[in-house]
């Protein structure tokens, strides 16, 4: 009789420690709300604030949301959840992206110039591993990158610290969008990849003397393994979330250079496919239909709001770049 209630109270003691585990995994998987504009003003006015912010926001939020930073977590519920650290990597490799660009260009009044010793520090801090876990733990060293972004945030809003600059003109903010452009460009193709494509090779077009390292294959089949498909959903869906909060910084920091090229409404064409791309999954789970099939696809939607953001950035880099 004894041995019998042990074995119930074993059973039923494993069953709830499951079922909690369910529920904490549920509550840490729900997304983060977007960075809206009041996030990011800054009163007076100060050039760079806004894309400054939005980097540091980005990291402190995904540091701090419930259940914290997950990906490099080794116990449970975490360690068998793959949504949300998808997420925080796609949102991760837009502030890799970003703080790249203000080190190297926004910071930057031209080639020969000296680059800002905060960001210096900040970019490296984000390009550590997101799975490390110890020394350096991924989270102590992003927590130190979102210090430094600070520290030239209060430099730039200081009138007294000239050194400290982030020049808002057309071509950095083209040099911003060329690195958009080539994430978009791959999380569209890796989507779209989900139903499997017959897809050319077009590596070398456009250039008849150019080559490669190695022989490629003129046509070939390109499909996402379905067991990777909602990891890349997920990874889409957390950098276009970042990317709606640093888009809208945009807006509020280049303000005159899109004034003056005619170009805010497609910049805001931009923004409103991002806002898409975040709107509620109801399905419980990713599914992976057939191109035209029974079966709904969530990869070929969230690859038709990238696709279209993207063709819009591009439309944004030809206003930017002309006279």
């Amino acid at each position: 009789m004894m041995v019998a209630l042990n074995r119930k109270w074993v059973i039923g003691s494993t069953l709830g420690l499951v079922v909690l585990g369910w529920l904490i995994a549920v509550w840490w998987s729900i997304e983060p709300d977007a960075i809206e504009y009041a996030q990011l003003r800054s009163e007076p006015q100060v050039t760079g604030y806004a894309t400054t912010t939005a980097a540091i926001l980005i990291t402190e939020t995904l540091l701090d949301k419930p259940g914290g930073f997950l990906s490099n977590d080794k116990l449970p519920p975490s360690v068998f959840m793959d949504n949300m650290p998808a997420f925080e990597f796609g949102a991760l490799e837009q502030v890799r992206d970003l703080t790249l660009v203000m080190r190297k260009d926004l910071s930057r009044s031209q080639s020969q110039s000296t680059a800002d010793p905060d960001l210096q520090k900040a970019q490296p801090k984000f390009n550590i591993d997101h799975r490390s876990w110890v020394i350096p733990s991924a989270e102590s060293q992003y927590r130190e990158g979102a210090a430094s972004l600070r520290a030239y945030r209060d430099r730039i809003s200081d009138p007294t610290q000239p050194t400290a600059q982030f020049y808002a003109r057309a071509d950095n903010l083209v040099a911003l969008l060329d690195q958009v452009d080539k994430r978009l460009g791959s999380l569209s193709q890796r989507l779209s990849a989900s139903v499997g494509q017959s897809r050319l090779n077009t590596d070398l077009a456009g250039d008849s003397s150019a080559s490669s390292s190695t022989l490629t294959v003129s046509d070939q089949i390109v499909k996402t393994s379905w067991w990777k498909i909602d990891d890349v959903f997920y990874e889409s869906r957390g950098s276009c979330w970042a990317l709606l909060g640093i888009m809208r910084a945009v807006e509020l920091d280049f303000e005159q250079v899109l004034e003056k090229k005619n170009a805010t409404v497609s910049l805001q064409q931009i923004i409103r496919e991002l806002e898409a791309t975040q709107e509620t999954v109801w399905s419980p789970m990713v599914l992976n239909g057939s191109g035209f099939g029974i079966v709904a696809n969530h990869s070929l939607v969230m690859a038709n709001y990238i696709s279209r953001a993207n063709a819009a950035l591009i439309d944004l880099k030809q206003l930017l770049t002309q006279g």
